[in-house]
């Protein structure tokens, strides 16, 4: 963004605090308010906390009510991670971030990110199926609602144009739920609940293998090409086994016998050291990478060539999923002394000019055009951000290659065939509210076309590997000079620039490269990885939020820009204090499964029922007694033992076994409840049946929203977990059928004639 900084006043909270960070590396002034004993991340992991989340804002010291009143009236946005409501003047964008939401009869509960990733439905997909379920390292949930509370105060922001502030109500849980890939589609389009993965996908073949010297993501890839190479190499190897039999052409009979087939290849793998089968596997242009750890991401060939990390205090942090603006890397943040600005209260800042409300409150991001050329998860979950708050989103596709979550038989959610590109649930519920065209961009025709829709949209994205754009005659410098104003937001795995620019990934290899996957597990031998998409929906989160803020650079400078956003960056850069810490210690990291490092207990514990579990965390010694109470061991609160964090960290199997025996009697919601009732966050671990049929807190907020589908019929979507109250995005429209907007579309954007449009469609242009 340009002009006067946006300024951000952060009333901070671990769900917050992310959102703080990432709008210093948009260029706001971000004035964190701190009480006269500091903000609580001074004292956490020996000052890396701090260092980590708020280096680069501005420290104030705030006494009283009246001190918080003046340095607001000169402000742009409260981002409150408070439990109590600020008194915000109209013209603020009052970005409200909580555990549970603002409404709702858990609105009031205690949340931390395990109780929060818990009843969310993120435990529900981790681990092993016969084990507990386990949570993300480097408190994913939290950040999952710091990436949505930033997003929310640019839309903040840009609505504020057209009337007076608002209040933006991010519930973290929904953040959580709204990002599980498939966790909940699997139940509400083809009535099961998937167990924990262990290390193997739920959907597509890929997972986790040992090398000689660690792990290894990757699988058999995503097309015929893929299962071709990997068995060519095999072959040449004498490692194929049975493999070259032809009944392993077929797909469904791979994933049908995948064991036996990850077994042939796990014996080939094993042997080599995971950094050499990485480059010899992506040489063949097939999606495997070494798991790496945190320490070792300054190493990335990738990262460093492509200015990733950040200087913070002296040393070496994890940077930002973007560079912004127009390619600008933070290479250094200073790290803000207690009170070192105490000035700002002293320098009155204008109040923003007051906006009547328009009558008619449209979406923050109506009147925005996006030409969507993405497909699967990542770059659909990205445009699916935007077209929920308002943006015309028109997605090209193929007739004859039309989005893979279409037809490609594992990721077709759906009750019925699987063999109808529109009856798709995985489809449909992240590509709702768009239009679809259908284009064949491998003819100069159809290029032609493409370049007509370019130079009629505000925005493109699209998630290609690096050369596809070019090759099509279409990077940046075309792209420009087709549209001098257009966004473009390209979303490949490892960036266009750098020496593994080239590199095949998927969602699980950019977690494996990131350090996510190594820190997944209950120990260093006991890896168990991240498996799902959630590196896919990071980086589509990231990938709106950049996309928001370039049309906000754009409205004040007038200058398009291209994001080269990188997905490993993007997960990257949600590792939190990992790096820091172990530049600090010089130890390397470890999985620690679901404990904290300085709280304790926090664990997962198995309740009454088939796999029902209680996520249980306890950051103080009253939260301690409190627990103690309600389980009836009043015995253990005055043990000596058991009276500090570590002690009880100590006595760890005494406390489980105390936590566990009373836990294993009770329903896992009613244990949540009573421990609430004592003021001690716990929750009860959720899957996507239970999400949807249970929640209290999510239908009262009317999370999952039902809508008609033309081929598919009525169905349940996930919602939106920001809520806007003046200018609202929502669930409007049904995913599109394949094409059904192509002659629309290329009649108002691409100003094509009807008697053009059927020329097109009879030399098979269109579909």
């Amino acid at each position: 963004m340009s002009g006067p900084a946006v300024r951000v006043v952060e009333l901070s909270s671990p769900f917050t605090r992310f959102a703080g960070r990432l709008l210093v590396g948009l260029g706001c002034e971000v004035v964190l308010v701190e009480s006269p004993d500091g903000d609580e991340t001074r004292r956490e992991l020996n000052g890396d906390a701090f260092a980590h989340w708020h280096a680069g804002k501005r420290s104030v010291v705030v006494r009283s009510t009246a001190e918080l009143r003046r340095l607001l009236e000169g402000a742009d946005v409260l981002l409150d991670g408070t439990p109590g409501r600020a008194d915000a003047p109209d013209h603020l964008v009052h970005v409200r971030v909580t555990p549970f939401g603002l409404v709702g009869p858990r609105s009031h509960w205690q949340g931390t990110d395990l109780v929060v990733a818990a009843l969310g439905g993120m435990l529900a997909q981790v681990g092993d199926p016969d084990g507990p379920p386990l949570r993300l390292p480097e408190n994913q949930a939290e950040q999952l609602a710091g990436v949505n509370a930033a997003i929310a105060a640019l839309l903040g922001l840009r609505a504020r144009r057209r009337g007076p502030g608002q209040l933006i109500d991010v519930s973290a849980q929904a953040c959580v739920a709204a990002a599980l890939e498939a966790g909940t589609l699997a139940y509400l389009h083809e009535d099961r609940v998937p167990p924990r993965p262990g290390a193997v996908h739920p959907l597509v073949p890929h997972g986790l293998f040992r090398a000689a010297d660690g792990y290894l993501g990757g699988g058999l890839g995503g097309s015929p090409r893929m299962w071709d190479a990997l068995l060519e190499w095999l072959r040449e190897e004498g490692a194929e086994a049975d493999l070259a039999e032809p009944r392993w052409q077929d797909p469904v009979e791979r994933k049908k016998h995948q064991e036996h087939v990850f077994k042939v290849v796990q014996d080939f793998v094993g042997a080599w050291p995971k950094a050499a089968f990485a480059e010899a596997a992506q040489a063949r242009k097939l999606p495997w990478a070494a798991v790496d750890l945190p320490h070792e991401l300054p190493d990335n060939p990738q990262l460093a060539a492509r200015g990733f990390f950040t200087r913070v205090g002296g040393r070496t942090d994890v940077g930002f999923p973007f560079a912004f603006p127009e390619g600008r890397h933070i290479e250094e943040l200073d790290v803000p002394e207690l009170g070192a600005d105490q000035v700002i209260l002293d320098t009155p800042r204008p109040a923003p000019e007051a906006v009547a409300a328009q009558a008619s409150a449209r979406p923050a991001l109506d009147g925005v055009r996006v030409l969507d050329l993405t497909w699967v998860l990542a770059g659909p979950y990205c445009t699916k951000v935007l077209a929920d708050h308002g943006a015309d989103v028109i997605k090209v596709e193929s007739a004859g290659r039309p989005d893979p979550t279409r037809f490609a038989p594992f990721m077709h959610l759906s009750r019925g065939p699987h063999n109808d590109p529109d009856t798709s649930g995985y489809f449909n519920d992240v590509n709702r509210n768009k239009r679809s065209i259908t284009l064949d961009t491998r003819s100069e025709d159809g290029i032609a076309v493409l370049r007509q829709l370019i130079a009629g949209c505000d925005v493109l994205v699209e998630n290609f590997s690096s050369t596809v754009m070019t090759r099509l005659g279409l990077g940046h410098d075309q792209l420009a000079r087709i549209n001098p104003g257009l966004v473009y937001v390209s979303m490949s795995g490892m960036g266009h620039t750098g020496p593994r620019n080239g590199w095949v990934s998927y969602a699980d290899t950019v977690s494996a490269s990131s350090g996510l996957t190594g820190l997944t597990g209950w120990g260093q031998d006991e890896v168990v990885g991240v498996i799902y998409g959630h590196g896919d929906i990071v980086a589509g989160l990231q990938a709106a939020l950049a996309t928001i803020a370039a049309l906000e650079h754009r409205d004040a400078t007038g200058r398009g820009q291209h994001i080269d956003l990188s997905q490993l960056e993007a997960i990257a850069a949600h590792m939190g204090t990992s790096l820091l810490t172990a530049s600090r210690t010089g130890i390397a990291p470890e999985p620690r499964g679901n404990a904290h490092p300085t709280w304790s207990p926090q664990g997962v514990y198995r309740c009454l029922g088939a796999d029902r579990w209680l996520a249980v965390s306890v950051r103080t010694d009253a939260e301690w007694a409190s627990l103690c109470e309600v389980i009836g061991r009043g015995d253990l609160a005055a043990d000596e033992r058991t009276r500090t964090a570590q002690g009880r960290r100590r006595a760890g199997a005494l406390v489980d076994e105390a936590i566990g025996s009373w836990t294993r009697g009770m329903p896992a919601d009613l244990a949540a409840e009573l421990l609430q009732e004592g003021g001690v966050p716990a929750g009860a671990v959720q899957d996507g049946r239970e999400l949807v049929e249970h929640d209290p807190q999510l239908r009262a907020r009317g999370f999952y929203v039902r809508r008609e589908h033309p081929a598919a019929g009525a169905f349940l979507h996930e919602g939106v977990p920001i809520r806007l109250t003046r200018t609202p995005g929502g669930v409007r429209e049904p995913a599109p059928l394949l094409g059904a907007d192509t002659d629309a579309v290329l009649r108002e954007v691409a100003g094509l004639s009807p008697e053009r449009i059927g020329r097109l469609r009879d030399a098979g242009v269109l579909r």
